[in-house]
C-alpha cells in the first residue's frame, strides 16, 4: 500500500472513530427517554421512598421538563422540594418551594408547600451536630427560627383548615419559646459583661414580645439583678414582685435548684 494511500486510511479510521466517539466512550443511554410521564413519576417515587432522593430528584426533572403540562409535572414540582428537604439541602428545597408557591398559588395543596417551607427552617435548627453536642438550640441565630415561625403562621393564617394547621401551631408555640429564650441569652451575656441597662432592655424585649414564654422565668430574674446593680431598687422591687407572683416556686425565688430535662427538647 502506498504511504498515501495509507495515510488516507489513518484519517478515514480518525474521522470515523471522532463520530462514533459518543457511542463507543460516550455516556450511556438514558433509559428514561421513552418512559411515559406515569412511569417516570412512579420510578422517581420508589427511589424518594427508599432514600435515593439524588436519583429521584433527577428523574422528577425530567418529568418536568419533557411533561411540563398536568398533574404529574406539578406533584414532581412538590416532590422535589421534599426530597431536597430530606437530602438537607436546605437552600434548593426553599428555593423549590417558593417557585411551587409562585407558580401555583391556587393549588389545592399549596397548604402543605408553606406547611414545609416552615419545616426546613424549623429542622435547621435542630441539626445532627447540635444533637451530638448536646447544645441549646436557642444559643444559635435566631434567624431561622423567624423565618419558621413566619411560614407557620402564613400557613395558619390562610387556611385554619389544613391539616397541617394543628402541627403548625404546636410548632409555633415552641419557636416562641426558643425567640423568648434567645434573648434572654443575650441578656444573661450583657450581665456577664457589667452591661447592666442592657441586659434589662433585651430581657423587656423578651418580656413584652413573648409574654406566655417559658424564658421569662430568667428573664423577670436578670431585670431584678440588673435593676439592683444600677440601684434602682424601685425597678426592681417590682420586678422581684412579678417574678414570685408568676413563679413562686422559681429556683430564682426559692434558690432550690429544679431537676428537670430542658424545655426545648421536644422534637
Amino acid at each position: 500500500m502506498h504511504i498515501k494511500s495509507l495515510k488516507l486510511l489513518v484519517l478515514a479510521l480518525a474521522a470515523s472513530l471522532t463520530l462514533g466517539g459518543c457511542g463507543v466512550f460516550g455516556d450511556k443511554a438514558d433509559e428514561t427517554k421513552t418512559w411515559s410521564a406515569s412511569k417516570l413519576y412512579a420510578e422517581a417515587k420508589d427511589e424518594l421512598s427508599n432514600g435515593g432522593y439524588e436519583k429521584a430528584v433527577q428523574y422528577y426533572e425530567k418529568l418536568e421538563s419533557r411533561f411540563p403540562f398536568g398533574t404529574y409535572a406539578q406533584q414532581a414540582q412538590m416532590d422535589t422540594a421534599y426530597a431536597y428537604y430530606k437530602q438537607g439541602d436546605q437552600a434548593q428545597a426553599l428555593a423549590a418551594v417558593e417557585r411551587f408557591i409562585k407558580l401555583h398559588p391556587n393549588h389545592p395543596n399549596v397548604d402543605y408547600m408553606y406547611y414545609l417551607r416552615g419545616l426546613i427552617n424549623f429542622n435547621d435548627q435542630l441539626g445532627i451536630l447540635n444533637f451530638i453536642a448536646r447544645q441549646d438550640i436557642t444559643e444559635r441565630d435566631p434567624k431561622a427560627s423567624r423565618d419558621s415561625f413566619d411560614a407557620f403562621k402564613q400557613l395558619v393564617t390562610q387556611f385554619p383548615d389544613s391539616k397541617y394547621t394543628p402541627d403548625a401551631l404546636a410548632r409555633m408555640k415552641y419557636l416562641v419559646n426558643a425567640l423568648a429564650q434567645y434573648d434572654v441569652h443575650v441578656a444573661r451575656y450583657y450581665m456577664r459583661r457589667g452591661a447592666y441597662l442592657a441586659a434589662a432592655n433585651r430581657a423587656q424585649s423578651s418580656i413584652k414580645e413573648y409574654p406566655d414564654a417559658p424564658a421569662n422565668e430568667e428573664a423577670l430574674f436578670i431585670l431584678v439583678k440588673a435593676y439592683n446593680a444600677m440601684g434602682m431598687t424601685d425597678l426592681r422591687d417590682d420586678a422581684n414582685r412579678v417574678l414570685v407572683k408568676n413563679f413562686p416556686n422559681s429556683s430564682f425565688v426559692t434558690g432550690i435548684e429544679k431537676n428537670k430535662s430542658a424545655w426545648w427538647k421536644i422534637w
